[in-house]
């Protein structure tokens, strides 16, 4: 078999009754050429014997590493990267599902675009009821002036050039950055030079569930008013548009009601 092209980084905790599912999706992609490095951080329910059946079963396929304890996303994530050795790198969570033709899509595009680093693609979103929502098509080509709203690019579904990862020192480990890791990533990828593309047609799903408030705290919205600070300036964002900053601010003081039917009315299946 040849050398594998594409290393899949994923941090697992915790997703027993979804494990399976997530990387059976991967063993069903058109494009094979690829190995998996499965981290855990520190789960407590039975996650790392199911990843443990995988590696028994295809250990030409898959690695499973381990955190002595729980770390965190961006430490996680790291620790995958010091296995990945092939020359892209593509996410996946442990709780969802890549659609069939996403790896083959998505090399083809980096293979004739070496202009690009980053290509990623949007999001159908599902729970126990089936699929309620797509989003992530933003801009094509997103530029420094796509950073203004929130993440230009979807974080899970990506494949990004390893040598990108490779010029920024990877995720930066900081709590501050927690759940706003990628933000960072792409404005320290972007402040390099290194650009994105978004595909057109959605080619991953992510588990979620229909309530958003669910996820709307403070800490969330703190951090991602940090990374729009810092990360504003690494890109040179004329100090009249910094204002966005204070934009995950604002929306966390929306009524949870008025939050709630904005964001899903965003990301309706049209």
């Amino acid at each position: 078999m040849d050398k594998p092209r594409i290393s899949v980084i994923i941090g697992i905790y915790n997703c027993t009754s979804t494990l399976a599912e997530a990387l059976d999706s991967l063993l069903a992609q058109t494009y094979q050429n690829f190995k998996v490095i499965l981290c855990d951080d520190g789960s407590k329910d039975d996650t790392v014997k199911v990843a443990s059946e995988y590696v028994k079963r295809y250990p030409e396929k898959f690695i499973l590493i381990r955190n002595e304890r729980n770390m965190g996303l961006n430490f996680t994530l790291n620790h995958c990267l010091e296995y990945a050795d092939t020359e892209y790198v593509a996410r996946m969570d442990g709780d969802d599902i890549s659609l069939p033709e996403r790896f083959e899509k998505e090399i083809t595009f980096l293979d004739s675009h070496p202009e690009i680093a980053i290509v990623t693609t949007p999001m159908v979103y599902f729970d126990e009821g089936g699929d309620f929502g797509v989003g992530g098509g933003g801009d094509t080509y997103p530029d420094k002036n796509s950073f203004l709203n929130g993440t230009p690019l979807y974080h899970a579904p990506c494949m990004v050039r390893r040598e990108a990862y490779e010029a920024v020192g990877g995720y930066t480990v900081d709590p501050k950055l927690l759940r706003v890791e990628d933000y960072h990533l792409w404005f320290k990828m972007y402040a390099k030079g290194y650009r994105g593309y978004i595909l057109p047609e959605p080619l991953y799903k992510m588990r979620d569930d229909r309530n958003a408030i669910a996820r709307r705290n403070w800490r969330n919205r703190i951090n991602e008013f940090h990374v729009k600070r810092i990360g504003f300036s690494m890109l040179g964002i004329p100090y009249w548009k910094r204002i966005y900053i204070f934009r995950p601010i604002l929306i966390g003081l929306l009524p949870g009601k008025i939050y709630n039917y904005l964001h899903k009315r965003k990301n309706a299946i049209k």
